[in-house]
């Protein structure tokens, strides 16, 4: 754009120079040929911007795989096809929806998508949409921002199975498996500490600062490591089974359970069903 506005003075300048050299009729002919040539150059401009917005969009459309998705630069502009897990939360205010999305290959998070309160209640679990926003990451969290969605018509519905991830707790693997619907078996629940470091099974918010309907902590103990899950009170509030299951847990017990591979500074599970074996 630099070059084609210098190109554009430099023929101003040309059409004024023969201006001056000419006689009467040419002076006055002369700036409307510059005018001409000025607003011809601008249209040029409009239509190369409008032509490379179209390109964009284009390409935006352009539905990716999970590898691509995965492969693609945080602030990159992204699209997706996936279904519908779990919705977490929605703010009527702002006209924004917090999903839980997958596919075959793999989950994705949509944080904070432009979404209609009548189209939130048309997000029901295993429901296709495709979603167009910007990669992001929030405290090792991959995510996608600033979205909106269109819903996949026809899609056949599909509702992903938990993938039992226990032996996978404290490798570099796990994280390979974010926001996947996941399984954990056989963990044995461990001392969570407040703020004041008193212990209990739980602690509401995580250092304990919080009262019942903030989210829900606990630690579990495997192979020897200890790990921070949580009830996400957006995803499930108190009025839920698995939320009531925490605030009944005691040390030393051995729990199985299933939800969403969250990450926040490294393994953060938003659990959405507990069980306890013994």
């Amino acid at each position: 754009m630099r070059k084609l506005i210098a190109a554009v003075l430099a023929l101003c300048l040309a059409f004024s120079l023969t201006a001056c050299a000419g006689g009467g009729d040419e002076t006055t002919a002369a700036p409307s040929s510059a005018a001409e040539t000025t607003q011809a150059a601008e249209e040029t401009t409009e239509a190369a911007d409008t032509t490379e917005a179209a390109e964009s969009t284009e390409a935006a459309a352009e539905v990716m795989t999970y590898e691509e998705y995965m492969a693609a630069q945080v602030d990159d502009l992204v699209t997706i096809q996936a279904y519908v897990q779990a919705k977490q939360s929605y703010y009527a205010e702002q006209g924004t929806a917090t999903v839980y999305l997958q596919d075959e290959d793999g989950g994705y998070f949509a944080y904070d998508m432009a979404c209609a309160e009548e189209d939130y209640d048309k997000l029901t679990e295993g429901t296709c949409i495709q979603v167009t926003g910007y990669k992001a990451e929030w405290s090792g969290e991959i995510e996608i921002m600033d979205g909106s969605f269109t819903f996949v018509e026809d899609a056949e519905p599909f509702v992903a199975e938990p993938v039992d991830l226990t032996e996978y707790l404290g490798t570099e693997e796990l994280e390979s498996y974010q926001n996947q619907k996941v399984s954990f078996t056989g963990l044995t629940v461990a001392a969570s500490t407040d703020a004041n470091g008193n212990e209990a099974a739980f602690l509401y918010n995580y250092d304990g600062s919080g009262t019942q309907g903030d989210d829900v902590y606990f630690n579990v103990s495997y192979n020897g490591e200890t790990f921070s899950f949580l009830v996400e009170s957006y995803l499930c509030d108190s009025s839920t089974e698995v939320y009531q299951a925490v605030e009944a847990l005691e040390v030393g017990q051995t729990i199985d359970c299933e939800g969403f591979l969250y990450w926040y500074e490294g393994v953060n599970p938003h659990i959405t069903s507990l069980t306890v074996v013994e």
